[in-house]
């Protein structure tokens, strides 16, 4: 398939499928006119790496969890592991700011309010 039908078929831009192809998220083979050409595989990998993106993930931390999805091995699933576990304590962290955040937004509320019934 071409791009237009996998990023249609996927949900995407076609703008996001080359920036994944720029990343080294994804690879096409190209026809002898430089066309792109995608397998229905492709279509299940640009929804995996929209569900990373959607984790809060980056595109270079993708690309070294990505050898544990096409090639799993013991050493693979270490090297993921111990980068997810790094992205997990990243997470949590901006999850700390953002309560933080809201329970700052909750108390200037609560001011608000209060001193439009005074």
């Amino acid at each position: 398939m071409r791009i237009g039908e996998l990023a249609s078929r996927a949900g995407v831009s076609v703008r996001s499928v080359r920036y994944y192809e720029d990343q080294g998220l994804l690879a096409s083979t190209r026809s002898p006119s430089g066309q792109r050409h995608y397998t229905d595989v492709e279509v299940d990998r640009v929804a995996f790496i929209q569900r990373l993106y959607a984790a809060g993930l980056s595109s270079r931390t993708i690309v070294e969890l990505l050898p544990c999805v096409e090639a799993p091995s013991e050493e693979n699933s270490d090297a993921a592991l111990e980068r997810m576990a790094l992205e997990r304590e990243r997470l949590s962290a901006h999850i700390a700011d953002l309560v933080r955040t809201r329970d700052t937004l909750d108390t200037l509320m609560a001011a608000a309010r209060a001193h439009r019934h005074a």
